[in-house]
């Protein structure tokens, strides 16, 4: 086995984004070589807001990483669900406060990228990542793996190491190699805009909201960074999400149009936040269509495993897909650290271990995310405004919508967490 001090790395990473980062941390700490593979020449902040839930932030800090992640985005300090009429069904403590071992952080992406990013060539060195390295293929044998790389200018080369980790992404080349006859992309009939605008802070100024309900129009809205414009003001992450009959393929970085769904939510001005006045404060916003992929049967062969959005697409609802690819990384990295002298039977362990949760989470969330609360009070109330909502539903039935959802994620509670009532 290769490990620190040789010239050819242990582990081939294809991919720089959360997971691969992620990945090339935890097998450094493990003591294991690698290099990361990324096709893009330059990051840039793709994207918009992201929730690291406390499980996550554990490995984060584990890493190291914990003050880091306080220090660029928000410590999220509770949770609120509410109808399209702004009243509040059921709020909660989120982080500590809440009884997990470890804070929840509201981040943007592009900064959660820049703190892995710094930490990978600040620990690997700046050799560690290759940028416009484009994997076009992938092969191996008894001895080791290949990844054939393509760069901007046309010219190949090929990287080797003992294993092959696939955190390539959505539309993964490797995943697309080592299942051809993967299953397409399912529409969960939903389209997603998302957006980030520079907004006063509302309710806690620390709060993760959802609203509404797909029919109509579902909010999801957090802050992600505080005294963004040096005058108290934050940068706040907005999602939109609508039920559409449109079937796109994935793609977090297509532009949307503000006309296609700011009319559904013209009459959310609530006393705690104007929703359509913040939305369009935005300088632009990204198109998303909400698809997943039914789970694969098996993700890798041999020496070769997939990690993240290339093992296990989802709807992004419940704030897991990020934080699962980082809970694979620790995984795979652990299980090669134990099984020192045979990489694929510590790959089949991997597998073994985060295949069965992550599918159990893609089912999941096609049907019993967190917000299903919100779609029990829709339904129950008709989408109409109630007088009281124990009238319509208990906060112990709300309760356990929630926790059967973080029972099932790997969230688990070190103590005693806090529900305030509406």
């Amino acid at each position: 086995m290769r490990v620190a001090g040789d010239n050819t790395p242990f582990a081939v990473v294809v991919g720089g984004g959360i997971g691969g980062l992620t990945t090339a941390l935890e097998l450094h700490a493990a003591g294991l070589t690698c290099v990361v593979l990324e096709a893009v020449e330059t990051f840039s902040p793709v994207g918009a807001g992201v929730n690291i839930m406390p499980h996550a932030a554990g490995v984060m800090a584990e890493l190291g990483l914990a003050e880091r992640l306080s220090s660029c985005g928000v410590v999220t300090k509770e949770a609120a669900f509410f109808n399209r009429f702004g009243q509040l069904i059921y709020r909660e403590r989120a982080g500590v406060e809440g009884g997990f071992a470890h804070p929840q952080f509201s981040v943007h992406r592009g900064d959660l990228h820049d703190v892995l990013l710094s930490a990978v060539l600040e620990r690997l060195g700046p050799r560690a990542v290759r940028t416009g390295a484009r994997v076009t293929a992938v092969e191996q044998d008894a001895a080791g793996v290949r990844a054939h790389v393509r760069r901007p200018d046309g010219g190949t080369y090929t990287v080797s190491g003992q294993v092959l980790i696939a955190a390539d992404g959505l539309h993964s080349v490797v995943r697309g190699q080592l299942h051809p006859r993967q299953n397409r992309p399912r529409h969960s009939g939903v389209t997603m805009w998302r957006g980030v605008s520079v907004w006063e802070p509302f309710l806690s100024g620390a709060t993760m909201v959802r609203a509404g309900w797909l029919t109509h129009g579902k909010m999801v809205i957090y802050p992600v960074r505080d005294n963004f414009d040096g005058h108290g003001r934050q940068l706040v992450n907005w999602v939109a999400e609508i039920e559409t009959p449109t079937d796109l393929d994935q793609d977090w970085s297509r532009a949307g149009r503000f006309s296609d769904f700011l009319p559904a939510f013209a009459d959310w001005t609530f006393d705690w936040l104007d929703v359509p006045a913040m939305m369009a404060a935005a300088e632009s916003v990204l198109l998303f269509p909400m698809v997943d992929r039914d789970p694969l049967g098996g993700w890798g062969s041999g020496r070769i495993t997939l990690l993240g959005d290339a093992a296990h697409p989802m709807v992004p609802r419940g704030s897991n897909g990020a934080g699962q690819a980082i809970l694979d990384a620790r995984c795979v990295a652990a299980c090669l650290r134990h099984a020192k002298n045979d990489p694929v039977a510590a790959l089949e362990r991997y597998e073994s271990e985060r295949r069965p949760a992550t599918s159990a989470i893609v089912r999941l969330n096609r049907e019993n995310p967190p917000d299903a609360i919100l779609r029990e009070v829709y339904e129950r109330t008709g989408d109409r405004p109630f007088a009281n909502i124990d009238d319509v539903i208990s906060q112990d039935a709300l309760r356990a919508v929630v926790e059967s959802y973080r029972a099932a994620t790997g969230q688990i509670r070190t103590g005693a967490g806090t529900t305030d009532s509406p």
